[in-house]
């Protein structure tokens, strides 16, 4: 295939290629600069002495802030971090008399998080309670457009609770701020991460972190989970816009200042006005193969240390008090790496983070995340507490953990000493953040404060840095103030689409432009600088005439997902099959006698080259947050817009849809725009016409027969394309489609969201027992070919919990368009597993041969029975290969 790009217009100072660090290898700098003094510090070695281990601490600094390094050498070990917050003698004096006073069941309630809708503050007293947290899409007294006023009024009353406690220890809330206060009603939320790593602005960094720490002041909070510097190497992974970079330079220089920011202190703690940041998630998140949420990263531990640590470097150094664990696992057979998940890991938590890193603060847990190590539940994890979590972010079973816990420790299969150096941790962090003597929540500065709440102009900023224009022919841009203008698309008038997830939702979804009161829209940003007479919205195109316009402004791209429900899994990077609208609104307005100019608002790169085709200019303006205006700054030539756009990419932009992981360094490197690329105004690019083939049957699938290679997804958190799913009963057997909210209910049947392996994956069915009901995942629109999972030995794999045993036969089973169906009798199947406990279940896809015809399944999954029945399922697909698995079952036993 001929290159498009041959020449970037613009890149970063740095040659990207050497990102990949092993030992030995060096990263080149840009031919004519110096490379710049290594930001590692490390004794002198001695003849005969194995090298010594590297130091790091305050990095190399440009006009205040922290460099982005134009190298970063190859670090042969974990390196010791120096943190600018030292040990002060007269807090550990004090809390080893504290610690050496506690009860065991004290000490327990120091470690222990649950979610704020799930324990009340009388319970936070009586049970020593040391932190609370809400979840995403959690507010007080669960109002979605709760005030400032109801948070601290929350806030105060867990805070006074635990003060009249016999060892009055402020209990601490934790809250996901990670584009700004992201949970409340009015904030202003700031572009996603991704978007500010294409700004490569480490001082923006540090700002935007301290305006996010006067918004969770104003709430009554103390603790942001937050920042993540997860190094993204598979843009598949649908938390792929939390990280700021694939550059591990970036993500070290900001995992400096952003922590500088939302701590805002000094060498003996937090500053009056800052929060506890956390560093996340440990480690590796952003390297699981084919970028798949919670799952395997294999990377060597020379990759650890050089890629996936370097934001942990600089977060540590800047004093991150706290560091949240990763809910993936580290695994590698092949180089003897068998760690397993990050939460059971003793090596990573305690040999790595706290002992060679130097980090003496506290390591959280994530959401139920002690619960995926091998042996453990939600509650009951001796393992995760003995490899070094402190705190357990246990947001429903807290009781049963304390319960548990406690008699673990009494039995000796936790020591005492690890639960005293966890409570020590914990005193140490609420110590040095001053919340002994600070006042209750909504006496401290900041409290309730609107004016802290609102950053507009900050983030306006930020928009306007983080925008990167990849396509500009014949100049399009900027458009003349005086432009009369068409707009198009589903996202130039979506404060949804424009914010994404984790924005007052954990996914972003049931949102809607009121929920955004002090925002403004990429649409509302145009009227502001053209004046609303010149500016035309039609977000589908029609009935208008592009002729009539001096230009097409068309806002499109993807809409909001948070983690899980992100992941494209086998789906390929083509976004006219993933939002296939988009591409009929540019086909409506493109050639039609306007020049076109695409916005796009993603979260990621994506493989848009029929948009790109379609376009004169085309924008990549990431998720922007609320200030939409920021974008309409740079469309239009104004005072605002200044020197136009500044922003290049910070992860490299796909060629062809199947082009991952696409990362500098790697085999065969060849991308359509690369990392570092971006135009300003005066340049137009060399975009020519683009490829527009893409595979059929996404990547790693079959279009007939063959063998198939990659699993087939079919409920992940939420539907994944093409299947929806849907209950059928006598009250109606043609299908009622479960809602977005994850519920439906027939007077048979009823379905709820439920919590299977984490937060919200799975649907808890129940049936009442009055009469037949099915749950079933279906293609509406007709059959598929999946002749290549029964030669690759596939399985039906999901994973469930039997609430109440079935008291009729039931079924699972598969149709190829009713009444062509097969099914296998599961009634002993479900009666057999362990009530209440997580259990994977595989059934051979070859148990529904011969009557189904593989040729055309329309319904990969189905469960039906006639009696009473109440289970909960979760991440339902087909694997090739897991039919030979030892635990799959046995098809004369389904009969």
């Amino acid at each position: 295939m001929r290159r498009v790009i041959t020449r970037s217009p613009r890149r970063v100072l740095a040659a990207l290629a050497g990102l990949a660090l092993l030992p030995g290898a060096v990263a080149a700098a840009t031919p004519g600069e110096p490379s710049g003094k290594p930001p590692v510090e490390s004794p002198a070695k001695s003849p005969g002495k194995p090298p010594a281990r590297p130091v790091l601490g305050t990095p190399e600094m440009d006009h205040g802030c922290a460099r982005i390094d134009r190298r970063l050498p190859a670090l042969p070990d974990w390196p010791a971090v120096r943190s600018e917050i030292k040990r002060n003698p007269a807090d550990e004096k004090r809390i080893a008399k504290t610690v050496a006073g506690m009860t065991l069941a004290e000490k327990v309630g120091q470690m222990t998080q649950p979610e704020i809708a799930a324990i009340t503050p009388e319970e936070v007293g009586r049970y020593g309670i040391g932190s609370v947290l809400n979840g995403g899409g959690s507010w007080p007294g669960r109002d979605k457009h709760a005030s400032p006023q109801d948070w601290l009024t929350l806030a105060d009353a867990y805070w006074q609770a635990s003060v009249n406690t016999r060892t009055k220890i402020p209990v601490i809330w934790g809250i996901d701020a990670v584009h700004g206060n992201n949970n409340v009603f009015g904030a202003t939320l700031f572009p996603h991460n991704i978007g500010l790593g294409a700004a490569h602005d480490p001082c923006l960094l540090r700002d935007i972190g301290a305006a996010t720490a006067a918004q969770v002041r104003a709430t009554g909070q103390d603790w942001a989970f937050a920042p993540t510097l997860a190094v993204v190497r598979d843009d598949r992974w649908g938390r792929t816009y939390e990280g700021f970079s694939e550059d591990p330079r970036i993500t070290r220089a900001y995992g400096y200042e952003v922590v500088r920011g939302l701590q805002g202190g000094d060498s003996r703690g937090l500053g009056r006005r800052g929060v506890i940041a956390t560093a996340k998630h440990f480690i590796g998140d952003g390297g699981t193969l084919k970028g798949q949420d919670q799952g395997v990263n294999p990377s060597s531990e020379a990759e650890m240390i050089n890629i996936h640590g370097q934001g942990y470097y600089g977060a540590l150094a800047a004093g991150a008090q706290t560091v949240m664990a990763s809910f993936n696992s580290w695994t590698n057979e092949d180089l003897g790496i068998t760690e397993g998940k990050a939460h059971g890991s003793r090596k990573l938590l305690t040999e790595v983070l706290k002992q060679k890193m130097g980090f003496d603060g506290v390591v959280v847990s994530d959401w139920n995340g002690i619960g995926q190590v091998d042996g453990c539940t939600n509650s009951n994890c001796a393992r995760a507490i003995n490899a070094g979590i402190d705190v357990v972010m246990v947001p429903n079973d807290w009781r049963a953990f304390i319960s548990t816990t406690v008699a673990q420790v009494e039995a000796g299969e936790i020591p005492m000493s690890r639960i005293d150096d966890a409570v020590t941790r914990i005193l140490r962090v609420k110590l040095r953040a001053g919340l002994f003597e600070a006042p209750k929540p909504s006496a401290r500065p900041g409290a309730g404060s609107q004016q802290a709440l609102q950053a507009r102009a900050l983030a306006r900023k930020a928009v306007r840095e983080s925008q990167v224009l990849l396509k500009n022919n014949r100049k399009v841009l900027p458009l003349s103030p005086r432009s009369k203008v068409l707009v198009v698309g589903k996202s130039a008038d979506s404060m949804p689409n424009q914010t994404g997830g984790w924005s007052l939702t954990w996914q972003g979804t049931g949102n809607t432009n009121a929920d955004f009161p002090n925002g403004t829209t990429i649409l509302g940003g145009l009227r502001e600088v053209l004046g609303a007479a010149n500016v035309t919205f039609s977000e589908t195109a029609d009935g208008v005439d592009p002729k009539a316009y001096d230009a097409v402004v068309a806002v499109i791209g993807e809409t909001p997902y948070a983690e899980g429900v992100g992941d494209l899994g086998r789906r390929s990077l083509e976004a006219a099959k993933l939002y296939p609208g988009d591409l009929a609104v540019l086909d409506k307005v493109s050639g039609k006698g306007a020049p076109v100019v695409t916005v796009y608002v993603a979260g990621r790169p994506l493989h848009v080259n029929k948009e790109l085709n379609r376009s004169d200019a085309f924008v990549v303006a990431w998720l922007p947050g609320t200030e939409g205006g920021g974008v309409a700054d740079l469309l239009v030539r104004s005072r605002e817009s200044g020197s136009g756009y500044t922003g290049t990419l910070s992860y490299s932009w796909p060629r062809s849809a199947c082009q991952t992981p696409l990362n500098p360094g790697q085999e065969g490197y060849d991308p359509l725009f690369p990392a570092g690329y971006g135009l300003r105004y005066g340049q137009t690019g060399s975009v020519g016409a683009l490829d527009e083939t893409s595979p059929e049957f996404g990547c790693g699938g079959t279009g007939g027969g063959g063998t198939a290679t990659e699993d087939l997804e079919i409920y992940n958190r939420q539907d994944v394309a093409p299947y929806k799913s849907l209950i059928g009963s006598a009250e109606n057997w043609s299908g009622t489609e479960i809602g977005a909210d994850g519920e439906a209910a027939h007077s048979e049947i009823t379905v709820v969201p439920a919590d299977v392996n984490v937060q919200g994956d799975g649907l808890k069915v129940t049936w009442n027992g009055t009469g037949a009901a099915q749950i079933y995942m279906q293609d509406p629109a007709g059959g598929g070919d999946l002749r290549g999972y029964l030669n690759a030995d596939a399985a039906l794999v999901f994973d469930t919990i039997v609430h109440q045993p079935p008291a009729a036969r039931t079924v699972v089973s598969a149709h190829c368009v009713y009444p062509c169906l097969a099914e296998v009798v599961a009634t002993s199947l479900f009666q057999r597993l362990p009530v209440g406990a997580k259990a994977t279940v595989k059934i051979p896809v070859s148990c529904f041969a011969p009557n189904l015809d593989f040729e055309n399944v329309n319904t990969p999954f189905l469960v039906y029975t006639d009696g009473a029945f109440s289970a909960s399922f979760a991440n339902v697909r087909w694997v090739p290969g897991a039919a030979k698995d030892a635990d799959a079952r046995d098809c004369a036993d389904l009969t």
